[in-house]
């Protein structure tokens, strides 16, 4: 019998969804997520903000404990693993983006595989469990950000991942535990109760925590509803619910069971090649072809002095507007900051936000004569903007691009061997090589993993060698 509310609905199909229902794409596209979350993760994890939480958490002791990713004598109650992982992933804005605007894995991932080692030994999680769980929070974060026209832009008031983030991660662990539906309903009332924080603190150390604090709290929500806490059955149909973060809510009900669509089946998530806002992206792109027309008959060093201006052409994102920014997690969020890099550089890196980097005179120089326009055609959704570049010199000359999809957006994906690059060299700064190829080939074949503690440990950076007896992958036809 269908429920007669939208949370009942959305309990019904949390707990309904099975491994049957995952489609070749939705399983290869979530696999792309996952192999790139574990990477932006281990990167983070040597970042300040990281080291900060990392410490903080130790307070914290459990008979049960979970994987530090990047860490082999380091282990933290699940909870605090997932808080921590959670902060790692997103300690230098470099995981993926989904339209309407969220982070949709890590809000969930950490929080799936810190459940994950909390079972009994006895019972084994498997590569398609894990699959399961990570694309019901996944799909649940992307079901509610459509209940909202607003949500398909870029936010203004609140960081979406600590609303529909903390409720994915909430439903991903209620199916990891398989909570039945009164329980799931339970799940996610609680976790409305831990959702939200405002967008002031981008560009913050504290912009990572909300990533953190989803993963903690949705698996939080999950495990105080499989003990009886009880929450507002009717969470996701009242404006005071979910509805309280979005002026113009309207919830409906998911698709029936029977053939279900998934939204990861419609739409691939954007994977960044360098660790900032995603508006950012198409800000480099343009540039860069910019940079690239400039220094086809001279070097850019006897350029410079030549600019008169840079002109930009963004929408209107006042949270990105940083003429002057003067730390990483600034300049990770300022439109000018990556013009005028990507100028001088002719592309992004995880290089070009150091601290050295931001503050050499040519950049600052060069900030000096940038300036945004915003165009009224320009809108600030991550489905729609573009961005467009231009050099104007002393002599009168302009040199101008434009890019409208920049490469690793949805509409244009990075490839399997430009990903696996993305994820070695950011896995490599914390595991060995073994570990990493342990990462990749586990993660293609997750379905086919019968016990995926393998993937934990070739997170903490043990290799095949120690544990040769669980890798056991079943064989398919297929």
């Amino acid at each position: 019998m269908w429920a007669k509310t939208i949370t009942g609905n959305f309990a019904n199909v949390i707990h309904g969804l099975n491994k049957n229902h995952l489609t070749d794409m939705v399983i290869h596209r979530s696999k792309r997520m996952i192999l790139d979350t574990f990477g932006v993760g281990l990167l983070g994890t040597s970042t300040e903000v990281c080291q900060k939480v990392k410490q903080y958490s130790k307070i914290y002791s459990s008979d049960i404990s979970s994987t530090i990713w990047g860490h082999f004598d380091f282990r933290l109650p699940p909870l605090y693993a997932a808080f921590v992982n959670g902060v790692a992933v997103h300690s230098m804005d470099f995981d993926d983006t989904w339209h309407p605007a969220t982070h949709p894995s890590g809000a969930v991932l950490p929080a799936v595989m810190a459940l994950s080692e909390a079972f009994p030994q006895k019972k084994k999680i498997s590569g398609l469990d894990l699959l399961l769980a990570f694309n019901v929070g996944i799909e649940v974060q992307g079901r509610l950000l459509r209940f909202s026209s607003e949500a398909r832009n870029i936010p203004k008031r609140f960081h979406p991942p600590t609303v529909v983030g903390t409720m994915g991660s909430a439903a991903a662990c209620a199916k990891l535990l398989a909570l039945n539906q009164m329980k799931c309903k339970n799940t996610l009332a609680i976790a409305a109760s831990y959702a939200g924080a405002p967008l002031a603190n981008a560009a913050t150390q504290t912009k990572p925590l909300h990533i953190g604090n989803a993963a903690k709290h949705g698996l939080e929500a999950a495990c105080l509803a499989s003990q009886g806490l009880q929450g507002n059955n009717q969470i996701l149909d009242m404006e005071s619910g979910i509805g309280a973060f979005y002026t113009d809510y309207n919830p409906q009900t998911l698709p029936n069971l029977q053939s279900y669509p998934w939204l990861l089946d419609q739409q691939d998530v954007a994977i960044k090649r360098f660790p900032a806002h995603l508006g950012t992206h198409w800000v480099a792109d343009a540039a860069s072809s910019v940079r690239r027309k400039l220094v086809e008959n001279s070097d850019i060093s006897l350029i410079l002095d030549k600019i008169e201006k840079v002109i930009v052409k963004v929408p209107e994102v006042k949270y990105v507007n940083r003429p002057s920014p003067n730390s990483e997690h600034e300049a990770r969020h300022s439109f000018q900051f990556v013009a005028c890099s990507a100028l001088l550089d002719g592309s992004m890196s995880i290089q070009s936000f150091a601290s050295e980097s931001i503050h050499r005179p040519a950049l600052q120089e060069l900030l000096c004569k940038t300036q945004l326009v915003h165009p009224s055609d320009n809108k600030p959704s991550f489905e729609s903007l573009y961005c467009e570049v231009t050099v104007v010199l002393w002599d009168g000359n302009a040199i101008s691009d434009r890019c409208n999809t920049f490469y690793g957006h949805w509409r244009k994906p990075l490839t399997k061997q430009d990903l696996e690059k993305k994820f070695q060299f950011n896995a490599s700064e914390v595991l060995p090589a073994e570990a990493i190829e342990g990462i990749i080939e586990t993660v293609y074949n997750l379905e086919k993993v019968e016990d995926c503690s393998v993937l934990n440990m070739f997170l903490s950076g043990q290799s095949a060698r120690v544990f040769p007896e669980k890798l056991h992958f079943t064989h398919s036809n297929s």
